[in-house]
Formats: C-alpha cells, sequence, structure tokens
C-alpha cells in the first residue's frame, strides 16, 4: 500500500495550491490504492528525524511504497507513472519525452512562476529588497542544512556511486560565487570538489571553455 505524506494544515496563502495535490492528482489517474498521512506543518510535524528520514528537505510530498521512499513530486509522480505503468509511454523514446517535460515543468517553468509569487508576497507585505534578500538567504542555509545531513558518511548524493544526479547536484552548488555560503558544510564543499576532480569534469570544462567566447 501506498502512504502518501500530504498536509493536514498548511499556512493560509498556499492553500489549495501544495504540491501534495499532484501527487493525489496522479493517483487517482492511475487508480493505484493509497491512504493519506497528514501532517501539520504550521506544527512543525514536518520537521522531525523519522520524516526526514522519507523526505531529506522536510517538505510535502513524500510516499512509502512498502518500505520505498520517494520524495520531490516530480520524482515521486516518474515513480508512480513506471509503477503502475499509466501515464506514460511503453518505449524509451516517449518516456524520454514525459521525463523532458516534467524536467521542463519544475525548472525551466517553475522557477520564474515561483520568483514571481515572491515577490507578490513581498509587495503586499511592503517587505524591502534587503528583508527579501535575507528571507531567501535564510532559506538556501535551510536546504544546505538539510543536504549536509543527508550527506553525511555518503560519497555520493543517490547511490553508492557517482550517478547523473551527482553531476546535477555538484554543478547546482557551483553556481554561486559567494565561497561564504558554504562555510558551516564542509560536507558539501568536499562533495563538490570530490565530483569536480573527476577528470571528465576537467576534459569537459577544458574544451568548453577553449570554445566558448566570454562576451
Amino acid at each position: 500500500m501506498i502512504t502518501l505524506y500530504s498536509f493536514s494544515r498548511v499556512t493560509s496563502f498556499a492553500h489549495g495550491r501544495t504540491r501534495d495535490l499532484r501527487v493525489l492528482w496522479a493517483l487517482e489517474e492511475m487508480g493505484l490504492p493509497y491512504e493519506v498521512r497528514g501532517l501539520d506543518h504550521p506544527a512543525g510535524e514536518l520537521n522531525t528525524e523519522s520524516y526526514r528520514a522519507i523526505s531529506p528537505f522536510e517538505q510535502i510530498p513524500a510516499i512509502d511504497d512498502d518500505g520505498v521512499s520517494v520524495s520531490e513530486s516530480g520524482a515521486i509522480l516518474l515513480y508512480l507513472a513506471r509503477k503502475s505503468g499509466k501515464l506514460i509511454p511503453a518505449d524509451v523514446a516517449g518516456q524520454d519525452q514525459v521525463i523532458r517535460w516534467c524536467f521542463a515543468a519544475l525548472n525551466t517553468i517553475e522557477l520564474p512562476m515561483t520568483f514571481l509569487d515572491v515577490l507578490a508576497i513581498a509587495e503586499k507585505s511592503k517587505t524591502p529588497v534587503q528583508q527579501l534578500r535575507e528571507n531567501t538567504l535564510k532559506l538556501a542555509h535551510a536546504r544546505l542544512t538539510n543536504l549536509a545531513r543527508w550527506m553525511q558518511g555518503r560519497a555520493y548524493v543517490a547511490t553508492d556511486e557517482f550517478t547523473v544526479a551527482d553531476i546535477l547536484m555538484a554543478h547546482v552548488l557551483s553556481e554561486i560565487d559567494d565561497a561564504s555560503l558554504y562555510e558551516p558544510y564542509p560536507h558539501l564543499r568536499e562533495y563538490r570538489e570530490r565530483c569536480k576532480s573527476r577528470p571528465t569534469w576537467k576534459k569537459a570544462l577544458q574544451s568548453y571553455c577553449a570554445r566558448v567566447e566570454a562576451a
């Protein structure tokens, strides 16, 4: 039986818009049996060791499918599609197109939409730019703290071996030049440098720099 960790209570501005709705929608489309375990977000029920074992970033949604834990709404939907054989083509080429557009929805499209939402909330509450930056920095540190906790005792983020997840995570951790951001997280710095010490990264970067002009 699939257990879906969903909200039982959430702040009013997010009510009816939270990402667990994506999973609920998919489960209904697929006809998979499931039960919902509601968590009270304002009461801090997401911020526990037991829930972090399922959802490392203390976020909803997450699922437990007879011992298989998956978090991140996009990953959950792909897992459920593969499990049920529904809402995803049977052929590899078709699956690749679904994966492509999942990434597009969550990265290319959702990112500016979320930023606009944050700006709208800031404007409504008359939050100054400096306070907005401080709030964003606080969120970044919360995420990095969760990631650093997950990386304790791990060489790589997803499995015991280097995977494409490490390419993505190491590159994201390199996007901000402010080294002070990572000072509280020595394990993350070590992880990032471990990934970027691979000869394949050095070869890719050298080729890029020789080919791409900095205008």
